[in-house]
């Protein structure tokens, strides 16, 4: 039946401007993604400017050895601190912290990922870890950024703030990935969550508060407070009976 309407027919003139119209959209669209693929490129390349990683070779021992620093400053202040039974300060520096990383043996490989040339920076109130990691012959410069502290329960948070490849913040994603990793490894491994090394993990890992009392040849010690500043760490230690305890005495003086 006739409508009365005469039906448009699409002439070849507009089939050829409806193509060049999405072809024109297609090479925008392509220019984006490509133009968002090179920028997320020159962003995980990035190489931040206060990333200096140590001079293996200006410390006093080799790779794989014990540092000097630890075994001839901070060990002794700790021990001989602790064996007085009172408050005492360690205060750790950021070159002596690196020359102890740095003798940890490197390149270390983790999931077919080499990982070298560590960098520890104290920044106020802040503890940056940086290093380069090489995944199927591309270098990208890790940096993971923490803000340890003794929180109100005087229970230790060593928590993650920020994760960073190159320049691009992962943050949220490495937090989801290492809290799935931790998970698994508590599933699957038989791990003893009462030690001091498992309970570290567990506060940077999961965001798990711990009690930070340490035993020094039979004399136990708690963490009171850290502080970092501009290229130090200090920790006040004090002597530990339990960290509610102590917490208390802690308040009253206050």
């Amino acid at each position: 039946m006739d409508s009365g309407k005469k039906e448009i027919q699409d002439t070849p003139t507009d089939l050829h401007n409806l193509k060049k119209a999405r072809l024109k959209k297609l090479i925008i669209w392509l220019a984006i993604d490509l133009v968002v693929i090179v920028v997320v490129f020159v962003l995980l390349l990035h190489k931040p400017d206060r990333y200096a990683p140590a001079d293996i070779d200006s410390f006093d021992h080799e790779p794989g050895q014990v540092s000097p620093y630890l075994t001839h400053e901070l060990s002794p202040q700790f021990y001989n601190g602790s064996q007085r039974g009172e408050p005492f300060e360690l205060v750790i520096t950021q070159k002596g912290i690196n020359e102890i990383v740095a003798g940890w043996g490197w390149p270390r490989m983790s999931d077919g990922a080499m990982m070298y040339a560590p960098a520890v920076l104290f920044v106020p109130d802040s503890v940056v870890l940086m290093s380069t990691m090489r995944v199927k012959g591309v270098d990208f410069v890790v940096t993971i950024v923490l803000q340890p502290k003794i929180n109100e329960e005087g229970l230790a948070d060593l928590r993650i703030t920020e994760v960073k490849v190159g320049a691009m913040n992962i943050t949220p994603l490495a937090k989801l990935v290492a809290k799935k990793m931790y998970a698994k490894r508590i599933g699957t491994v038989h791990v003893d969550t009462k030690t001091i090394e498992a309970q570290i993990a567990a506060s940077l890992l999961n965001g798990e508060s711990f009690e930070p009392v340490f035993e020094v040849d039979k004399r136990r010690v708690r963490i009171e407070n850290i502080t970092v500043e501009q290229e130090t760490l200090t920790v006040r230690l004090v002597p530990a009976t339990s960290h509610l305890q102590t917490h208390k005495k802690s308040n009253n003086s206050d």
